[in-house]
Order: structure tokens, then sequence, then C-alpha cells
């Protein structure tokens, strides 16, 4: 524990200009977050339903919704150099509410951690030949937890090997798949047809919490400017690359069955596949889940705990449960945790750009962190659960972007009308002492 004492990557503390990384280094994360096993699913899934050049269209509508969220979110993280759970103490959510989204961080990514190891595991289990499934589950998570808990720069050196490994495994894989590329491109759907809307849903859905927690990652970032090019880079290519990936397997076998393609595969390229894929994007899951703790423990309790110390045992914790295959009966808890994270970002991007109630009091104590923030916030007690619930009940449009967009609005509303109130309590305030002056 005394070696990862320096390596707390200011979990409660601005990120120094001194300690930023070039975008590239963050754009290879990035790339890494978004060219998971999951992204290769969904291409196999708009695959098997939409012609290719269908999900292409699909895959490039929700890529540019999904950078344009990620972009304004990530540029607060950039200018502030604060965490996502952090940030939101001045951003709409106040101290508890912070907490509370730390927490829901924490419990989301630690979830997600547990199944990609879990999965790991099998795969290893199926080549090796010797140690069953939970051994490996155990010995993957220990080397992920200890990826994570050494910070940034250890995970950056991760994504540089495993990124280009994936890469040249899933490209061996697809030419394996697909017999003639042209007839590909060109062939229909083997299977019921997807419409447009529900394949950008599906699109969007895939990283909507990736790009609600972007200021984890673009912390690190020099400049706006790097925040656009390593999010449009990394979150297009990802959609891209891996997306179209999914989509050519599918119409080459007629299968949506990603998972049963790669375990018929030639033994270790198949593990290596399945390792290499979750390997980039499982560090960050538990170094998000850290971040959430951290500031959970210095919100609720007041203390200041290390954040690498924090990653030790909650990758320990997440291990042990996908070692014993408990993740997997909670799938479709971390599914509905993700419903909250939209309407976060738009209070977010509402209250940083747009009401601006708190902005220069997070401004101006640069480079230190404000040391008091409001509790709670009324409104957002109110405008964050109903955004997402309304934006899972509207018969239309998608619903991550339905509740992000709705919170927006009703945040900006709600500032406005604070805003009024407080306009015309000075105004009758100063009529009342006028009057009292004149008599």
């Amino acid at each position: 524990m005394a070696a990862l004492a320096g390596c707390d990557d200011q979990a409660l503390s601005r990120v120094p200009d001194q300690a930023r990384h070039p975008w590239l280094s963050v754009a290879t994360q990035r790339f890494g977050q978004t060219s998971a096993l999951s992204q290769l699913l969904l291409g196999a899934t708009l695959g098997f339903g939409m012609t290719f050049w269908d999900a292409f269209l699909a895959l490039t509508i929700g890529a540019v919704l999904l950078n344009v969220v990620a972009v304004a979110v990530g540029v607060i993280g950039q200018r502030e150099g604060l965490s996502t759970a952090i940030l939101t103490r001045w951003t709409g959510f106040g101290h508890a509410g912070s907490a509370m989204l730390g927490l829901i961080i924490a419990l989301s990514c630690t979830g997600w951690f547990g199944v990609q190891t879990g999965l790991a595991g099998v795969a290893l289990a199926d080549v090796a030949g010797v140690l069953p499934a939970p051994v490996w589950s155990l010995i993957f998570g220990i080397v992920v937890t200890v990826i994570a808990a050494y910070g940034v720069r250890w995970m950056a050196w991760t994504a540089y090997v495993a990124v280009p490994a994936f890469l040249l495994l899933l490209g061996w894989l697809v030419l394996t798949s697909v017999d003639d590329l042209g007839a590909t491109l060109t062939s229909a759907a083997p299977g019921p047809a997807i419409g447009m809307m529900t394949a950008v849903t599906l699109v969007v859905g895939s990283f909507i919490v990736g790009a609600a927690i972007a200021p984890d990652m673009t912390r690190f970032n020099r400049s706006a400017r790097d925040v656009a090019k390593q999010t449009v880079l990394g979150i297009t290519a990802g959609e891209y690359v891996i997306g179209l990936a999914g989509v050519l397997i599918a119409h080459g076998l007629g299968t949506t069955d990603i998972m049963g393609v790669i375990s018929s595969s030639s033994g270790w390229i198949g593990a290596l596949i399945v390792v290499t894929a979750v390997l980039k994007i499982n560090d960050w899951n538990l170094y998000s889940a850290s971040l959430g703790l951290v500031n959970f423990f210095d919100a609720v309790f007041a203390v200041r705990a290390s954040r690498a110390q924090v990653t030790v045992v909650v990758g320990c914790a997440g291990s042990f449960l996908a070692a014993a295959g408990i993740v997997h009966q909670f799938s479709h808890f971390l599914v509905l945790l993700g419903v909250v994270f939209p309407p976060v970002t738009g209070i977010m991007i509402a209250e940083y750009y747009v009401v601006r109630r708190w902005r220069n009091e997070i401004i101006s104590t640069r480079p230190r962190v404000p040391r008091s923030a409001p509790s709670w916030v009324p409104a957002t007690v109110v405008i964050w659960p109903v955004a997402a619930i309304a934006g899972e009940l509207v018969p239309f449009g998608q619903s991550s972007l339905n509740s992000l967009v709705l919170a927006f609005a009703l945040y900006v509303s709600a500032g406005r009308l604070d805003l009024l109130r407080m306009r015309t309590r000075r105004a009758t305030n100063r009529k009342v002492i006028g009057e009292a002056s004149a008599a």
C-alpha cells in the first residue's frame, strides 16, 4: 500500500498543468473505452437487422450525438481539472447530490468491472485447460486492479499495448469470417429488420454513461481543443472500426453470436481478443469507481481516502464477486443504474454554460478547489428523477437523449425563474428603502 501513496491522481483536487497528458495519449484510452466487446456485439446486432450502409448511417448519427455530449461535458472537466463526481458539487448537485452520484458511479462501474472480468476468466479457462474460470477471473481482476491502482500513466501504457493488439486480432477475425467483402457490403440484412430510430437508440445507449463521466478522463487534457480532438477521434473510430467489424461479421456469418464466433476461433487468439478488449475498458471502470467512492467518503464522512488504496479494495471485491459469478445476477440492475447518468450530464451542462450560479466561484478559486458547496440544490432534487423517468417513458426519440435534453431544459427554466425572483425581490427592496427614505 505504501508504494501506491503517490498514485492518487488528484482525486480530490485539480489536475495541475504539469500533470496533463498529450492529447493522443488520452485519445488512445478513449478509443480503448469505445472499442470494447459491447461495441462489437452492438455492431453485430445492427448488421443482423440492417444493410451495411444503413448500419453505417446509424453508427454515424449515434457517434455525432455522443461526441456532442462528451465534448460539452468533457470541456468542463478539462477547464476545471476535476473528476465528474467532484465537479457536480458546483454544477447543479451540491455536496449531498455529488455524494449520491459518486456512490452510483462506484456501484455501476464496479458492477461492469465484475461482469467483464468474468468474461475474461471464462475465455482464459477455455483455452488454458488448467484452473477453473473463477480462478482465472480472480487472477485477471487482480492484474487490472494493480494497473488501475497505479493510475493514469500505467493505464496509458496498457492502452498502447492492448489497443493495437485488439485491432490486429479483430482484423484477423473479420478476414476469417467474411469471404467476399464486396458482396457483404451490398447484401441484405440476414435477420429481422431494425428501424433507423431503434438503431440510433442502441448506438447512443451503448456509450452514454461513458460520455456522461467524460471529465474523469478529460481533466488530464491540456486544452479544450485537445478534448475535442481526442473525443471525436476516440469515439468516432470506436464506433466505426469496432461497430462496423461487428456488422461485417454478422453479414458474413449470418449471426449475432459474436462470443460464439470468438470462442470457436483458434484457441488463444479468441481468448486474447476477449482479454485485450476487456483489459482496456476495465481499468477505466475501476478507476472511475474509485474516484466516485473517494468523493463519497469526502462528502459524507469528511475522510480523504487514498484513491489507489480504494482501488485495491474495490478491485479485489469486484474480482471475488466475478469469480463467484454473483455480478451476473445484477446485470439488469446495472442497466437500470445507467438511466440516471444522462440527466446528470444535462444538468451539469445547463449549470456550467447557461445558469452559471456557481460558475464564478469554481473559476475564481483556481488552482485550488472551492472550500464550500451548497448542500442540496432543490431544483435538481426534482429535475433529476423526473427527467430520468420521463426520458424512459416518452414514446418517441432516444430515451437517454430525451432525459438529457429534458433535464437541461428544466434546469435552465428553473434557473431563469430563480433569477427573475431575485430581481423582483431586489426591486421590491429598493422601492421599500426609497419610500422609507422619502418619509
